[in-house]
């Protein structure tokens, strides 16, 4: 078998393996919906925040670090259980004021930072699903814009190389991918939206436009973290990506910024309603 020797699958075999078997539990938990998405939304919550706090908790005290969990711990399970857009919202930034009062510059902000980071796209992605067709088509939504943006951000700027993109944040990353990346990102919307309702949106093409931004950008940003700390991979839970925060970070960008389009445009309850 071609790739596989002593050392056993290659990076590529074990990206690709590990990727179709992430996008099988994905897509099945999303659409049973209901406590199940939940489920998958606070894994992706804690298990971003666990490798956050693994990077950027350097100073802090275990005072600041026992809090930051708390706080997180109690949005989870307001979402589990309730899912109040209020109360979810306001316990997550009640629990970052406290703990950047506590923490405060010796730890740099970053528990706080991390709280929101980690937080606040969990409730995004559970408040875009919902309970209703509508959300399960908008999830499925997001997830063809990003997935599509990176998979052809990473094969588009492997093959045409050029100009880097952001060389100090992440030296790999060129302009020619991440313009394959949002193109491919925005035709993976506009198909998927013109397959769930052809009569729909007519935003669609620019909300996909900027998910693809954003989730790039979230890109960048984890990359700029872990240079700062000095770290390569955020964790070696995903065999052949890293971490989680190494898969999710353009999704958690993108979740959060759909959310707030759709809490801002039509309503906090049903923020999907913008797509469909």
């Amino acid at each position: 078998m071609i790739g596989i020797g002593s050392s056993g699958l290659s990076n590529l075999q074990k990206r690709v393996l590990s990727a179709i078997v992430l996008i099988v539990i994905t897509v099945v938990l999303t659409s049973i919906g209901g406590f199940a998405f939940g489920i998958l939304a606070c894994a992706i919550g804690l298990s971003v925040f666990y490798e956050w706090q693994l990077i950027t908790f350097q100073r802090s005290t275990s005072v600041t670090r026992g809090l930051v969990w708390a706080c997180l711990v109690c949005v989870m399970v307001v979402l589990l259980f309730t899912q109040d857009v209020l109360t979810m919202i306001s316990v997550l930034f009640a629990g970052a004021a406290l703990v950047a009062a506590i923490g405060g510059r010796a730890n740099g902000y970053w528990p706080a930072f991390g709280l929101i980071y980690a937080g606040f796209p969990a409730i995004a992605l559970t408040l875009l699903r919902g309970d209703t067709g509508d959300g399960f088509a908008a999830i499925l939504f997001l997830f063809a814009v990003v997935w599509a943006t990176d998979i052809f951000a990473f094969f588009n700027g492997r093959a045409l190389g050029g100009p880097k993109l952001a060389p100090r944040f992440s030296p790999n990353k060129t302009w020619s991918g991440a313009i394959g990346g949002a193109a491919a990102g925005v035709a993976a919307g506009v198909g998927f939206a013109a397959f769930i309702t052809p009569t729909g949106s007519v935003s669609v093409p620019l909300i996909a436009l900027l998910l693809s931004i954003i989730a790039q950008i979230g890109d960048l940003g984890e990359s700029w973290v872990k240079r700062r700390f000095g770290i390569k991979d955020s964790g070696q839970l995903i065999p052949g990506h890293g971490g989680v925060m190494d898969r999710v970070d353009g999704l958690v960008a993108a979740a959060a910024l759909l959310y707030v389009i759709g809490a801002i445009l039509v309503t906090p309850e049903t923020p999907y309603d913008i797509l469909f």
